[in-house]
């Protein structure tokens, strides 16, 4: 009798245990709605961010730690979905309370610290070309030679609009360049604390139907996995695969945004001679090989008479090229405005 009593007694123990655990969870966007934290959810990558006065948390569901600001981890009671909703301990309210006050005080502000212009082919391979006759003359319009033009008026731009920051072209002259070294060149370059980088790969289109015309900026598509976290990140390759993961994401969606604003610069400056075909997602080597935010221009159909006599004009490359800067700018600006965050809702 005696035993019984000590075993439903340890019984009601552990019940009472798990009920105080259970009244402790609470609804996430309930809890930080309060506290003045903005909520994010990707359904696809089943990933949520925290943002709050440009710091921010990235985090899943059933995983017992987050990511702060793409470079710390901190270990947490793990999130849980119910029915829709996300669960939270009260424990994981004040560790992000905490941070994001901490963050707040210190106020270490992320700014783009180097651009990195890509002019594709060069040298010994032209890209496209295509051979129209042009106020009487037969002139063979390459891509190379367009991309450098464009490429070289751009790093002008960008020079003279901030000075305090790199700009850094792969090629400036009419070079071969693998495209490894391509990406070489982009993952190698040395950043200050605080510092990102953006890559702009800028080419030219082709087709068989003569009467595609157009610019577009592709991004990788998200179905594309890459390494972009240094290997000493972590020992433990379950945990790096997640944090690489989590910080993909970043740049998908920082690159989305890139592309967004440089799509509304080029319809700016030259929509009223050209279509916009729109931003796309592929699998690019030069993109897809690039440890950071990165996206590639198409300028226009060299195959279309009607846009090579366009790209064979000095004037329309050079709105052209004030097109993608004003997309660049626009996508710094808001990116130091946000210390570094870029989420959409």
């Amino acid at each position: 009798m005696q035993r019984n009593k000590k075993f439903f007694t340890a019984l009601l123990i552990v019940l009472s245990f798990i009920s105080g655990a259970f009244s402790q969870q609470v609804n996430l966007m309930d809890a930080v709605k309060k506290n003045g934290i903005s909520f994010y959810w990707d359904s696809l990558s089943n990933t949520g961010v925290l943002e709050k006065n440009g710091q921010h948390i990235v985090f899943r569901p059933d995983q017992d730690f987050v990511l702060q600001n793409s470079v710390k981890i901190a270990y947490v009671d793990a999130p849980v979905i119910s029915n829709g909703n996300i669960s939270v301990t009260k424990d994981f309210i004040a560790e992000i309370d905490g941070f994001f006050t901490q963050e707040d005080e210190n106020k270490s502000n992320l700014k783009i610290g180097v651009i990195l212009i890509d002019p594709g082919h060069g040298g010994k391979d032209p890209g496209a070309n295509q051979v129209h006759k042009i106020n009487g003359k037969n002139v063979t319009v390459r891509e190379k030679d367009i991309n450098l033009t464009v490429g070289n008026m751009l790093c002008s731009m960008l020079k003279k609009a901030y000075p305090d920051k790199r700009i850094i072209m792969t090629r400036s002259t009419d070079v071969f360049l693998t495209l490894q070294e391509r990406t070489e060149i982009a993952n190698n370059v040395k950043l200050g604390e605080n510092e990102a980088v953006l890559y702009i790969s800028v080419h030219v289109n082709a087709s068989l139907d003569t009467k595609a015309k157009g610019f577009e900026v592709w991004y990788l598509t998200p179905g594309y996995r890459r390494t972009v976290l240094d290997s000493n990140t972590t020992s433990d390759p379950k945990l790096f695969k997640i944090l690489n993961e989590m910080m993909e994401e970043e740049y998908t969606t920082e690159s989305i945004l890139i592309a967004k604003f440089i799509m509304d610069g080029l319809n700016s400056q030259v929509g009223s001679k050209t279509v916009s075909r729109g931003i796309k997602a592929e699998e690019w080597f030069v993109v897809k090989n690039s440890k950071m935010p990165s996206v590639l221009v198409e300028l226009g159909f060299l195959t279309n008479y009607e846009e090579a006599c366009n790209l064979n004009d000095t004037a329309y490359l050079q709105k052209s090229a004030l097109g993608i800067y004003n997309g660049i700018s626009a996508f710094v600006t808001h990116f130091e405005r946000s210390r570094g965050f870029t989420g959409t809702k």
